[in-house]
């Protein structure tokens, strides 16, 4: 089934290129995040990948919030208490955190990552520090009312839309293939933050194993039928690669279309 595919941008942050690049960079120059949630619209249903984060975790971690991500697929005409399915790629804070705003949906997940973040590796703070304990309780809450689906491994959901286990940044997580009009498009949510991250094969300073990150950029590149069909988690190009959605300007954009030049 071929899909209409959506980048939903509710938040960013002013860095630099050194935060990104385990190693450091030798270039002290800025390099801004973007924070984004995805939409997969197809057969009069929408998939959700991942939720983003709430008012009160930005103004705590100093991130600068647009908007509500939530909130914010009306915009696209999706009704998050309509939405039956959301894919959490994995549960560090900024992909996870507004799952309470839907109402009925069930959430997709490795099982692996729900075993990393209730297990011994939080006894450390250096691997804790991108989750939010009350994301990590509200989720095994959701396991409690039936709402969570776990995968070990890729697995076909739906038609056209894939989920693939990488590894790496965190422990259980996992990128998804949509099939659109330009064929199939890897959110690759994590597995590369930024375009310059896969290309350069350097990887971001969060990583649980950096292996595992490191062939995740290969898992990225047989995946995609090019490097244009590769999106990643939070590269603010990707707002200007891909043409906006009407009055949605600097909001959304639509994935399924080319990428300019």
């Amino acid at each position: 089934m071929i899909h209409d595919l959506y980048a939903l941008r509710y938040a960013r942050r002013d860095a630099r290129r050194a935060e990104h690049f385990i190693g450091g960079d030798p270039h002290d120059a800025p390099m801004p995040m973007d924070y984004f949630i995805w939409a997969a619209v197809g057969g009069g249903k929408a998939w959700i990948i991942d939720t983003g984060f709430t008012a009160e975790v930005a103004a705590r971690r100093k991130r600068e919030y647009l908007r509500c991500p939530v909130d914010s697929l009306r915009l696209l005409g999706i009704d998050p208490d309509a939405v039956e399915d959301v894919i959490i790629s994995h549960m560090h804070y900024d992909h996870v955190g507004s799952f309470h705003k839907f109402r009925q949906a069930r959430f997709h997940l490795q099982e692996e990552e729900i075993r990393y973040a209730t297990g011994r590796y939080m006894c450390h703070h250096r691997l804790r520090h991108s989750f939010e304990v009350e994301d990590v309780a509200g989720i095994i809450r959701m396991t409690f009312a039936d709402r969570v689906v776990f995968h070990d491994g890729d697995q076909e959901l739906a038609p056209g839309i894939k989920l693939h286990a990488c590894g790496g940044h965190s422990m259980g997580l996992q990128c998804v293939t949509v099939a659109t009009a330009r064929g199939p498009v890897v959110l690759a949510s994590d597995v590369t933050h930024f375009y310059e991250n896969l290309e350069s094969r350097r990887p971001f300073t969060t990583a649980f194993h950096v292996g595992d990150m490191l062939e995740g950029f290969d898992q990225l590149k047989r995946l995609a039928p090019t490097p244009q069909h590769i999106i990643p988690g939070h590269d603010p190009l990707v707002m200007q690669r891909y043409p906006a959605v009407p009055g949605l300007e600097g909001i959304a954009v639509r994935l399924d279309a080319e990428p300019g030049a």
